[in-house]
């Protein structure tokens, strides 16, 4: 059959809606936003299987009820948190319930917190979605309540649903969803829907078992790893060891006679080979001979940058926040206090590291990836094979972790997928595979910063003024999504809404340039901001002789949540009791994507030197807690994940080359360095807001201040394994 038509891209009601394919007839319903409103279809799924079924919820003859997800899940919890929104209204049965990934079409998939496209970051995925699929959910409930008054001659208002069954209790009558949903297709929309009140939930706030677990342990998950197509060849790819040089010229003899090893092409990525397996296209890649041009290539270190960023910091910057005359009030200030801090480049280092799959169909292109933001991916391929973004249909699978890796601003393995398609020109599939050491050293890391910070407390020792300088990459200049004022938000973001109230407060940034390739990384602006935030604040408590506590509940007063979190943490970690002997605690408050955390640490002096965290006790507040168990196992991620970057991650320049290379050289957070976690949840009737990235910023300053505690040390270059080798 020739590949999916036009229409399987076009908004169109018909195609909007079908989708229940190979189990039958069945109810469909989606949302088409237009002026900002949902617009509410429904329609009778009734046909062949679909290749991309466009619409929220199925709900099929077997009683089955499909959500489709626009947003990815790589281990995140993202699919069990929008089937419970949406199961919630529709008072289905959890166990019937399925989660499907939506097709790359950002028409009917936007994300509207992301400026419409198609796509998953910034902990959006809940926010983005919590309207939508409550409306979505409580109209399918609405229509099958409707089918089965018309076909039991009663009145809607006496009818009740619960898990997945609609009653008459006067009549003793029953029906499911599968035996209704033809019928309700076949019913009016309702222009309106009432939602449940928060006291009427019954899954959401409770700790619903993940939708994907069971296929995650029983093999049947797919990941890119596990396409095979017929005739499939498999690709690894030879980049330049230094970011920006090109290929100058190359020998491929060697490789082309390594058994197993099908073409070599040259692609604008640099030199692939193709072969019909993993291990002899590495081989293959292993014996080539190439000679690259670096005359424009990056080709200074750490060291080097740091050394340039240091003197930035002392001159003023760009304009990001202002309150005050901070320059002035720190020449009156009776006493100030100065740090600069060092954060260097990181690497995402997910589990799985980078593949796609890609075949051509028909007129267009099939793509299977753990896509992140498929508009961006979708657009990239097609610039690569030189045809419209409606003929690349993507196929969105689990992914083994992200952490803004799969997020890239060029669609990365998307893109070196399809142009190694095109340059090989034959008819073949193919998966490309990026090894670890492709990933650590392939650049797309959280940019080097540096910060100078100064304060100013006056003859009382009140803290008054907040001087900030950052200096690093711009992360958003590469999308064109800077303001006219040239400060990147995600450059700035946690310094410039700082929320301790000071009289006078500058914060500026540096944006250098770098040929080093950056990108977001968890809680982006929030890694390096909050730690230079909440350990300068510690300094300041230190500096007025004045509990850390203390002095954040005293400049919190006008910042409830924060100051919510910061409390019941304290209360629930026992700060101001007696700790351990041998050990010290630190505390660290931040917001981050719309919610609120608060971390205190217990540490003591470890291996090496370095910190050893033995209890962590967090507070968010995260407006309504979707599912508790999923908000508690995020908290404990991003503990995790921001442990180890404060602990030991970092990649190291030398002459522009990465010197560290997998988890012997970048190391991940141990099982041996993890604390035990309590997490508390403000009960709150906030709208939801993010939890896979709040949890990391606070965990880094929250251990320097605990150290500071413990030994008088201030940290103010990460990771701590670099800082105590430095001392």
């Amino acid at each position: 059959m020739a590949y999916a038509d036009e229409k399987a891209f076009s908004p169109s009601r018909r195609r909007f809606l079908q989708g229940a394919g190979a189990a039958g007839a069945g109810l469909v319903i989606g949302f088409h936003w237009t002026l900002g409103l949902p617009r509410v279809f429904a329609a009778s799924a009734n046909g062949p299987e679909d290749f991309v079924p466009n619409a929220f919820v199925r709900i099929a003859p077997d009683d089955s009820v499909t959500v489709i997800s626009k947003h990815i899940e790589f281990g995140q919890g993202t699919y069990t948190g929008l089937a419970t929104i949406l199961a919630e209204e529709l008072d289905a049965d959890w166990s019937s319930v399925r989660v499907e990934s939506a097709p790359a079409n950002a028409a009917l998939y936007g994300n509207a917190l992301l400026g419409g496209i198609q796509g998953t970051g910034g902990s959006t995925a809940i926010a983005n979605s919590w309207e939508q699929l409550r409306q979505a959910g409580a109209t399918a409930r609405a229509m099958l309540v409707a089918a089965a008054a018309e076909r039991w001659g009663v009145s809607a208002g006496e009818l009740e649903v619960s898990s997945g069954t609609v009653s008459h209790a006067g009549s003793g009558r029953r029906a499911s969803f599968g035996e209704l949903a033809e019928a309700a297709a076949t019913q009016p929309v309702p222009e309106k829907v009432a939602l449940k009140d928060p006291s009427e939930f019954k899954l959401i706030g409770t700790r619903v078992g993940r939708v994907d677990s069971a296929e995650k342990s029983n093999g049947k998950a797919q990941f890119t790893l596990d396409i095979y197509l017929p005739d499939m060849l498999t690709a690894v790819l030879l980049r330049p060891p230094r970011f920006g040089a090109t290929v100058k010229s190359y020998d491929d003899s060697a490789a082309r006679k390594v058994r197993g090893v099908v073409d070599v092409v040259e692609t604008p990525r640099g030199i692939a080979v193709l072969a019909t397996g993993f291990w002899p296209a590495k081989k293959g890649r292993d014996s080539l001979e190439v000679e690259w041009d670096e005359s424009k290539a990056e080709k200074r270190g750490s060291a080097a940058l740091y050394a340039e960023y240091a003197e930035l910091a002392k001159e003023p910057g760009l304009a990001a926040k202002r309150v005050g005359d901070a320059d002035k009030a720190l020449n009156e200030a009776s006493q100030v206090v100065e740090a600069e801090y060092r954060f260097p480049f990181l690497a995402h280092a997910p589990m799985e590291p980078l593949d796609a799959v890609i075949r051509r169909r028909g007129e267009g292109y099939e793509i299977w990836a753990g896509s992140q933001i498929p508009t961006i991916d979708q657009g990239a391929a097609a610039n690569a094979l030189g045809v419209k973004p409606e003929q690349i249909a993507i196929h969105t699978l689990y992914a083994g972790g992200s952490f803004g890796r799969r997020a890239t601003p060029t669609g990365d393995v998307v893109f070196e997928v399809a142009s190694i398609l095109k340059a090989h020109g034959g008819g073949r599939p193919i998966k490309l595979v990026w090894t670890r050491e492709d990933d650590i050293q392939g650049g797309r890391y959280r940019p080097m910063y540096v910060h100078r910070l100064r304060g100013g407390l006056d003859a009382d020792g009140k803290p008054l003024v907040w001087h900030q300088r950052i200096v690093g990459q711009s992360i958003m200049k590469e999308l064109g999504a800077v303001p006219e004022s040239g400060v990147d938000p995600s450059s700035v973001e946690g310094a410039e809404n700082l929320p301790y109230a000071f009289d006078h407060l500058a914060v500026d940034l540096h944006n250098t340039e770098v040929g080093v390739p950056p990108l977001w990384w968890r809680s982006v602006g929030h890694t390096h901001t909050a730690y230079s935030t909440e350990t300068f604040i510690d300094e300041l408590a230190h500096a007025a002789g004045e509990d850390p506590v203390a002095l954040r509940r005293r400049m919190l007063q006008d910042h409830p949540r924060h100051l919510g979190v910061l409390e019941l943490a304290a209360k629930k970690a026992g700060w101001g009791e007696p700790v351990p002997e041998g050990r010290a605690r630190g505390v660290a408050v931040h917001k981050s994507f719309g919610s609120y955390v608060a971390e205190i640490v217990e540490v003591s002096k470890g291996e090496e030197g370095l910190p050893k965290v033995h209890r962590v006790v967090c507070a968010v507040d995260c407006g309504v807690a979707v599912n508790p168990h999923n908000i508690a196992a995020q908290m404990e991620s991003g503990i995790g994940f921001g442990l180890g970057a404060a602990l030991y991650d970092e990649v190291v320049l030398e002459d522009g080359r990465p010197q560290q290379e997998n988890f012997d050289t970048y190391l991940p957070t141990r099982l041996t360095d993890m604390p035990e976690v309590e997490v508390h949840i403000v009960d709150s009737a906030e709208a939801p807001t993010g939890v896979g990235e709040p949890g990391t910023p606070p965990i880094a300053p929250a251990v320097a201040n605990a150290w500071f505690a413990l030994t008088g040390e201030r940290v103010r270059q990460l990771p701590f394994k670099r800082a105590r080798e430095n001392v």
